[in-house]
């Protein structure tokens, strides 16, 4: 049978489906809530502001959105929920039904549970509570939800906990009944979110027979209660043995959370509410409708699409108003306001997916964005509930406004935008002073260095976008070049974005190793983050050398080094598919002519990482992005470059897929095979006209186009050729990069040839040296300036400021050089070390005479300039060449305890004439607990009056991390940097 006649009954029978179809049955909200998933299976509707669902844990990283499927318990249902999070929040107030006695305490409250009683669907979810045989259904609007609970037959009273407790730390809350149906309330609490305000109003159906509070340990008799620890136990006639509770929520107000749910639920049934979600997830669904593929395909498909939809979260009440980043109450007008960006996962394909199923949606985000800019003062990073929490890096609101203006979707202030852009550019947050000025961060002035260099630049890539778009020439030069600052950080001979200390490579360098070089992930995963110049890229790795590079990169093997990093799973070589930053590696293939590759890689992806089982997702869901890259791959395509307009091809799951686009057009996928084998593309057709080119322009699928591929089982020539293959390059106001320092060490004995180094090797650097640098930032006498003519020599300490152009053509802009700082350390000659002890090998600080060099690092323990020795005491022995007269023994330490750095319970000295025969010298206790919060450091030692020429050291490792900490129990860091002998 010809591909013409198969395409034919699949389209018949996709016709005669369509009428009845349930898109909602194809959904299994329990995808993800096992694994690293971070998914609740709970009610919530199309960006609702409410997820109604059970909490079966109180805490971990794996019960960050409040569910596991693992767990056998409930506590029971709160409505607020995080879909996909790697750190937990919200699980605002909990509700708990019950019969008898009330139990205060959430161990003892809880109930058994099994998965067999359990049920889902995109707006509703319904469990059977075995400690007291209680059937609890839950369903949604979009701020308000119902909860019905069916009590063990006979029962004439039933009874509700309310817990304002719950999770998070609770800053201040209240609760009052003001009827015998009615109570109201609210939760301050701080988490994720600092200072989280979550109003509520409940109403039940029946009448409400019994009240007591139980108010920081204190059962009350009273009507309202307010404080920290609150809680209320509620007892309810039933009626026909169930309780009904209609509950409605607000950021603004008690008032505003009524006002909510009278107009959204009111009275209604719960099966009303209940059709009426499923009917508003029916209409979001059906806008991608599928055919082929197995049932298990179509399931993961529509619950991945399912995802999608969950966040951002709607942040308003429905007169508009919000509670912005100010704190204050505002009103929006003409857009919805939004919560829950998760910017760093969601602008590489959730923002992008939207801007074909969401376009109104998109707009009402980005004008979010601005109210946050104009009420808050910048533009959101990771914003929840009204409090940007300044989580993961970068400002990639840019991306999401540049993709949208890109696409045509402007239906917002394109001059506030790119001035709000603009600000958070050129703020001083997170290292940008430094990349501004020297083209690069370097990681003793900014940890994850690497990272935000190379995030830095594709935002800025972006802003300059938006400003050619809106005629500023200007802006354009300026974060055109800034976008090239990626080049800065690549390293020739290792082929790799490195982290430079200062103006020199970090060593030792271990590709593999995740470090604070990099935020989630290593030097694997971020050597191809540079989705906005391909070609340049390419050119550094020397052209045709970069298609070697992606296949190491996914040959390679799968051992990571380095910090444990929970979020690096999925791992292809060390393609890691469980975060993002891998997320668009795959389809680089058609950068160098080898679609078959990415064809290959993102058939196993989608078959090997997307299941249709509660651990189907192979990382966190992250606000929707691990579903968007399976929605859109699903589809055949991807946007390697959010803000170039361009999708790159891959091959689609499915043989028929139909887009329902808002402006009324059908965008058509057509993929018929032979069989499963068959996912290589021999050509495609755009429109019936055949197509060797292995990308399409977003215009194609905003027109309603249609896109055939033609599928056969074995890798074809197709997109081979470079006018088929997809362009991104950055071909204007091109810069030169700056030129890094080839010494492996700054300190040295006697004198020391500093030599440079440039990736274009033409010079023209001017070079400053600095002599004998105090504390205070001044320098001794001698400094000089000259040209860089060649390796040069210093024989006492200075720092050697590098100056070099922007611009391969200096075209008269301000600020035309690039500054490169370099320290050089002379190291005294009165004294030697030789420790005992293996040193952590991502802490090193470049060698055991960082411990005797006289110079003291400061609180960032990410700096370079501490030892680190894990789970182990740290022992020395320091030769003064000569026997002195030593006056003061100590260490220089740290203590750190959220990154599991503890002060060393005691130091003890020994001193010796011989280096053989050793005595005793002094014990210093540590005096501060391991339970101090925020970084310090001390000089821990005392005064002593001996003479001796060799000093032995031991500092006892400070044990194991105290209780409290989230990782309590575990083996802690020792952090030193100077064995202090005066």
């Amino acid at each position: 049978m010809s591909n013409r006649f198969v395409l034919f009954f699949v389209l018949l029978a996709a016709l005669q489906a369509g009428a009845q179809r349930s898109y909602t049955a194809l959904v299994n909200p329990f995808i993800g809530t096992g694994g690293h998933g971070h998914t609740y299976p709970g009610a919530s509707m199309p960006f609702g502001m409410m997820q109604l669902s059970p909490d079966t844990r109180m805490a971990d990283w794996d019960g960050s959105s409040g569910y596991h499927y693992s767990d056998s318990v409930i506590y029971g249902f709160s409505h607020t929920h995080l879909s996909g999070t790697g750190i937990p929040d919200y699980c605002d107030v909990l509700l708990m039904p019950f019969t008898g006695n009330v139990a205060w305490k959430s161990t003892e409250y809880r109930s058994p549970f099994s998965h067999s009683d359990e049920k889902a669907a995109p707006g509703y979810y319904e469990v059977l509570l075995r400690k007291h045989e209680i059937r609890a259904r839950l369903t949604t609007s979009v701020r308000s939800g119902i909860h019905h609970y069916t009590f063990p037959k006979g029962t004439t009273e039933g009874s509700v906990l309310i817990d304002l407790i719950h999770r998070d730390e609770v800053l201040d809350a209240h609760l009052e009944k003001i009827s015998d149906h009615e109570i109201r309330g609210y939760r301050r609490s701080k988490s994720w979110a600092e200072n989280q305000h979550l109003y509520f109003y409940i109403r039940f159906d029946e009448p409400i027979t019994g009240f007591v509070i139980n108010n920081n340990g204190r059962e009350e008799s009273v009507a309202a209660a307010t404080g920290k620890a609150v809680q209320a136990a509620v007892r309810l006639r039933t009626m026909g043995g169930a309780v009904t509770c209609r509950v409605g929520i607000s950021g603004v107000s008690m008032d505003g959370a009524r006002a909510n749910l009278e107009a959204e639920i009111g009275g209604k049934p719960f099966d009303a509410v209940q059709k009426s979600a499923d009917a508003a997830w029916n209409d979001k669904l059906r806008k991608i409708d599928i055919a082929g593929g197995t049932h298990d395909q179509q399931v993961t498909f529509y619950t991945a699409l399912y995802h999608t939809y969950l966040a951002p979260n709607t942040w308003q009440d429905v007169d508009g108003n919000f509670r912005g980043t100010d704190g204050r109450i505002h009103k929006a007008e003409g857009f919805i306001n939004h919560s829950v960006f998760s910017l760093w996962d969601t602008y590489r394909a959730l923002h992008p997916l939207m801007t074909i199923l969401e376009p109104a949606r998109t707009n009402d985000w980005i004008n979010t964005f601005l109210a946050q800019y104009k009420y808050g003062g910048m533009l959101p990073v990771w914003e929840l509930s009204g409090n940007e929490t300044y989580c993961m890096i970068g400002y990639h609101s840019a991306s999401v406004i540049t993709d949208a203006w890109q696409k045509g979707i402007r239906g917002f202030d394109g001059k506030l935008a790119l001035q709000a852009m603009r600000s958070y550019a050129e703020s001083d947050r997170f290292g940008l002073r430094h990349y501004r000025g020297g083209g690069y961060i370097a990681n003793d002035l900014e940890h994850e260095s690497v990272s935000k260099t190379l995030e830095y630049a594709y935002d800025d890539w972006c802003i300059a976008q938006f400003a050619r778009m809106n005629g500023d020439s200007g802006a354009f030069r300026t974060y055109i070049q800034r976008a090239q600052y990626y080049k800065n950080l690549f390293d020739p001979a290792t082929g790799f974005f490195r982290g430079k200390v200062g103006a020199r490579w970090h060593r030792p360098f271990d590709p593999a190793e995740i470090n604070n070089f990099y935020t989630e992930g290593n030097a694997w995963q971020y050597s191809l983050a540079v989705p906005h110049d391909i070609e340049g890229l390419k050119a550094l790795h020397g052209g045709s050398r970069f298609g070697n590079h992606l296949d190491a990169l996914f040959r390679a093997s799968t051992v990571t080094t380095g910090r444990e990093q929970p979020d690096v799973t999925g791992l292809i070589g060390q393609y890691a598919h469980g975060n993002e930053p891998s997320h668009h590696v795959a389809y680089l293939y058609n950068y160098v002519g080898a679609p078959y590759r990415t064809q290959e890689l993102v058939h196993r992806i989608c078959t090997d990482f997307y299941r249709n089982a509660p651990d189907g997702l192979i990382g966190n869901e992250d606000c929707g992005q691990m579903s968007a890259w399976y929605v859109f791959s699903a589809l055949g395509f991807y946007p390697v470059c959010p803000g170039n307009g361009a999708y790159v091809l891959g091959t689609p799951i499915f043989d028929s897929i139909d887009v329902h686009l808002d402006n009324g057009k059908l965008f058509k996928v057509r993929a018929p095979r032979k069989d499963t084998a068959s996912f290589y593309v021999n050509h495609v057709r755009r429109n019936g006209r055949r197509s060797l080119q292995s990308w399409i322009p977003h215009q194609f699928v905003a027109e309603g186009g249609e896109l055939f591929f033609g599928l056969q089982p074995h890798p074809a020539r197709f997109g081979v050729s470079g006018t088929n293959r997809p362009a991104s390059a950055i071909r204007e106001h091109l810069i030169r990069p700056v030129p890094f320092v080839t010494n492996e060490r700054n300190k040295f004995r006697d004198s020391v040839a500093v030599e440079l180094q440039g990736l274009d090797s033409t010079g023209g650097w001017m070079v400053q040296v600095q002599y004998a640098p105090r504390r205070d930032g001044s320098f001794g006498p001698g400094s000089r300036s000259f040209p860089y003519k060649g390796r040069f020599t210093i024989d006492t300490s200075a720092v050697i400021d590098i100056y070099s152009f922007r611009s391969a053509k200096p075209d008269g802009q301000p600020a035309p050089y690039f500054v490169s700082r370099q320290p050089f350390f002379r190291l005294p000659d009165n004294r030697s070390i030789t420790v005992q002890s293996a040193v952590h090998p991502m802490y090193t600080a470049g060698g055991p005479d960082a411990l005797v060099d006289g110079i003291m690092g400061g609180p960032n323990w990410r700096s370079g300039e501490w030892q680190s020795y894990f789970a182990k005491d740290f022992e020395a022995v320091v030769d003064l060449r000569e026997s002195k007269d030593i006056r003061f023994l100590g260490v220089h330490v740290l203590q750190e305890v959220s990154p599991w750095i503890l002060y060393p319970k005691d130091v003890q000295f020994w001193v010796s004439d011989d280096g053989v025969r050793f005595r005793e010298a002094i014990r210093v206790p540590n005096a501060v607990p391991g339970t101090a919060e925020g970084a310090q450091e001390q000089e821990l030692g005392a005064s002593v009056q001996l003479r001796a020429r060799y000093v032995k050291v031991r500092a006892t490792s400070g044990g194991t991390l105290p209780a409290g900490h989230p990782s309590a129990g575990n083996p802690s860091h020792l952090f030193i940097d100077e064995v202090i002998i005066r």
